[in-house]
């Protein structure tokens, strides 16, 4: 090992064997929801970031012998710019700006990143939130959390996002979120581990802290918390709803794993092992453990054809769900494998809109 530390490296970009350096790219060691660029030596000393200031950097190209790097970088609050940089993180030139003319014209609803700490108090866990226009402090807004959660795949970057959903929502006064727990791989294998053998149990306690700082510090109504998601989304979203009801009230669930028996064994066994070894996880971690505990709206998707994540999955869940004489949602897809398109995937946008209103 070159490096050591609390970061994750995410790409080789060169290596100069003259001069015994490596260049690579890491989560960032500043924060973890950023992208950056560093040199190293060979045997491990002289670690150095070459990117700047406070913003994530997708490393475009490096030339020949490393001197020079071209990054396009942005954060939450700042398009991307391009810019052709030296290795004494100096600009040499700017090279492009995604911001037109008429930008600063426009009223945008804010976006910020934020950390919550856990409840532990072990991690600064990362949320992204876009606030609704004009918002009135003394008022109450409703939540849509989007997410995905799986082990080591969050999706919470300082980086720059805009598009015309986003802010119709805002302009509508919804609080848009999405937050990644200890295991989303912001914190490394150190937070991944937490997931071993215990899938579904972490991630939704650190969204449920998550979701109690918005109901305290953001103006959130406790009684309106949607959280939506696909495939291991759709698990989160399943759980939301029954093991944690407490906390949200609403979701959409599409393409939704409901007992980890019922998924492929190269992914499952991978995080779970067998049910053999450890037939308590199998079990805790299970939506159907907790279908009793449903209440709330839970709106179920599925393809018919889902050769992903089985149609069995979203099938046992509604006969539980029916059975305990709970009332919900239920959509499925004819023809629909692990997503759909043409005019059932417009179908399926409508019916999430509608959800939502």
């Amino acid at each position: 090992a070159i490096t050591s530390g609390r970061f994750t490296v995410t790409d080789l970009k060169y290596a100069d064997e003259k001069k015994g350096l490596i260049y690579f790219t890491a989560r960032s060691k500043e924060n973890t929801a950023r992208t950056d660029y560093y040199v190293v030596k060979l045997n491990g000393k002289n670690l150095k970031r070459l990117s700047f200031g406070e913003f994530n950097h997708n490393i475009q190209s490096v030339s020949p012998d490393g001197s020079y790097f071209i990054t396009s970088y942005n954060n939450v609050s700042m398009p991307a710019k391009l810019a052709l940089v030296n290795n004494s993180g100096k600009i040499i030139k700017e090279l492009g700006d995604a911001r037109g003319a008429s930008f600063n014209e426009y009223a945008l609803a804010k976006t910020e990143l934020i950390r919550v700490k856990s409840d532990d108090g072990l991690y600064e866990l990362p949320m992204k939130v876009t606030w609704p226009l004009n918002m009135d402090k003394s008022k109450k807004y409703p939540v849509l959390i989007s997410i995905y959660g799986g082990p080591n795949a969050g999706t919470v970057m300082d980086t720059w996002g805009l598009n015309g959903n986003q802010q119709f929502y805002a302009k509508e006064g919804l609080i848009q979120v999405s937050m990644d727990h200890r295991a989303s791989g912001h914190f490394g294998k150190e937070g991944v581990n937490y997931m071993y053998h215990n899938l579904g149990d972490w991630e939704l306690k650190d969204y449920s802290n998550m979701v109690k700082w918005l109901i305290a510090n953001g103006n959130a109504d406790a009684s309106k918390i949607c959280i939506t998601g696909f495939s291991y989304g759709g698990y989160m979203t399943c759980l939301a709803l029954t093991k944690y009801a407490d906390v949200f009230t609403h979701g959409m669930a599409g393409g939704s794993v409901t007992d980890w028996s019922l998924y492929d064994s190269h992914y499952t066994e991978r995080f779970m092992g067998t049910k053999d070894d450890n037939a308590e996880g199998y079990k805790t971690g299970s939506v159907l453990t907790y279908a009793d505990k449903y209440r709330g709206m839970l709106q179920i998707v599925h393809g018919v054809i889902d050769e992903n994540v089985h149609l069995q999955n979203s099938i046992q869940l509604i006969s539980r769900l029916q059975d305990l004489k709970k009332d919900f949602e239920m959509m499925i897809y004819s023809g629909g494998r692990h997503g759909w398109g043409g005019n059932k995937g417009v179908h399926f946008q409508n019916l999430k809109t509608k959800f939502i209103y």
